[in-house]
């Protein structure tokens, strides 16, 4: 299979500007500049490229509704926040091939007219930072950004801002405020970014996997790279896998690839001793799927929509037969529940009562009604928000709610959790941490 993402990723310094124009990086520089910017937005139309960082939405169709000729300046902001769990991709862009970024970020935004853009990055990302610092000098040393770029009349400057940990500056709108000094939190739309964005201004907002694939589009043309995937899921897509895989990492796949032949052959398959009971596909806050649906969906916008879940973010999270599901969605609450800014009650209060509620299951504490009453309270947050947040907990509980309610069930029954208590002589439960949980052999027949 032809690689548009990763070509580079397992040769020697790879993240440096020689190794990069070795194989052919900022040539296709040269071609951009010679086509007018409505070209580049209508051929990255016909492309096909969908946004990467988990709404899909088309992206040259994002770029064409920035105003052609608005009095103040255009700015592109790169989303480099990748903070959902379970997804690594865009860490692994930045520090195996970020002159990619950069020049996808070039040919951004000679199409929508920006002269200033910034790359805003996630501050955990220590490495990753250092790398995009050092590919931005190499690249202005080399005249590919700054005035007159390979001395035409277009210039471009591209910064680094740094965030502080907020889940939610993921988020466009809330990206934006943070870039502005002000507090992380989304904002009302409309008007959207593309019409108000950065400093009021018209902003495109691109995720690093969306833009790391347009060096390719622009150089072998729309066609080619709408023949790879499917019809409405074109090129290819970046999962990060995690769990107890033989071979977990990032896998640069073309879309439609189905799920269990990916697992199998590209993360190795599960461990021995390890049965698959269930797969988070596109990051933690899209709906769970069975083991059976594994077998029947494809990894593509449509498939995975068709089995109620979805494509997300590529962030794919493998549970084992042995691990408890009351657990894993605790674990997810008490993030969402850690991460929401608080601007709305649906969300404030929501995701703090149902990270509550599944503690107390999880201690074999709940009772019938609670089941309940996750869904009441998940069908109070869902689309109620200014953002989605509330949403990505929402949907969670629901599918797992739907999916495994035994064990939901079987935990207010028995009064403690059977995948975390390992019995004494005396039959009371001792509770292990989730990672003795996860390798401990001595579960597995439970």
């Amino acid at each position: 299979m032809e690689t548009i993402l990763t070509p580079n990723f397992n040769l020697p310094d790879s993240h440096t500007l020689p190794v990069y124009e070795k194989t052919g990086g900022y040539k296709t520089l040269h071609k951009l500049l010679k086509m007018r910017p409505d070209e580049v937005i209508e051929e990255v139309k016909k492309s096909g490229l969908r946004g990467r960082g988990g709404a899909g939405f088309g992206t040259g169709l994002k770029w064409s509704f920035v105003p052609k000729d608005p009095p103040g300046p255009r700015y592109l902001c790169v989303n480099a926040d990748e903070g959902e769990p379970g997804t690594f991709k865009d860490r692994a862009l930045l520090e195996k091939d970020p002159h990619r970024l950069i020049e996808g970020s070039v040919m951004c935004a000679y199409a929508i007219g920006a002269a200033v853009g910034y790359i805003y990055i996630r501050g955990e990302f220590d490495l990753p930072y250092r790398r995009i610092e050092a590919a931005l000098q190499e690249a202005y040393q080399k005249g590919y950004l700054g005035k007159n770029i390979l001395g035409s009349p277009f210039s471009f400057d591209l910064y680094t801002h740094q965030g502080a940990g907020a889940y939610i500056c993921g988020e466009e709108t809330a990206l934006l405020n943070s870039i502005e000094g002000k507090r992380g939190e989304p904002r009302i739309k409309p008007p959207f970014p593309a019409i108000s964005g950065l400093f009021g201004a018209p902003t495109v907002i691109n995720n690093v996997e969306t833009l790391s694939a347009l060096p390719y589009i622009i150089e072998k043309g729309a066609e080619a790279y709408a023949s790879i995937g499917t019809p409405k899921s074109t090129g290819t897509k970046l999962f990060s896998v995690s769990g107890p895989v033989k071979k977990p990492g990032v896998y640069e796949v073309p879309l439609g690839y189905p799920l269990r032949k990916f697992l199998d052959e590209y993360a190795g398959g599960l461990m021995e001793g390890k049965i698959l009971k269930a797969v988070i596909p596109g990051g933690s806050s899209v709906p769970v799927l069975t083991a059976q649906e594994v077998e029947e969906v494809n990894l593509d916008y449509e498939s995975l929509q068709e089995h109620g879940s979805m494509l997300g973010s590529g962030g794919m999270i493998v549970i084992p037969d042995d691990f408890c599901m009351v657990h894993a969605l605790e674990i997810l609450a008490h993030f969402y529940s850690h991460e929401s800014c608080g601007q709305c009650s649906p969300c404030r209060e929501g995701t703090a009562w149902i990270y509550k509620i599944l503690k107390r299951l999880e201690k074999g504490q709940g009772t019938p009604e609670d089941l309940d009453l996750l869904i009441d309270i998940s069908n109070g947050m869902a689309g109620q928000t200014i953002c989605v947040l509330s949403d990505a907990l929402a949907m969670p509980v629901k599918s797992f709610l739907a999916k495994f309610k035994n064990e939901f069930e079987e935990h207010i029954s028995l009064g403690y959790c059977p995948h975390r208590a390992s019995f004494r002589t005396s039959g009371a439960p001792t509770y292990l941490s989730s990672d003795q949980l996860l390798w401990s052999p001595r579960f597995q027949s439970l």
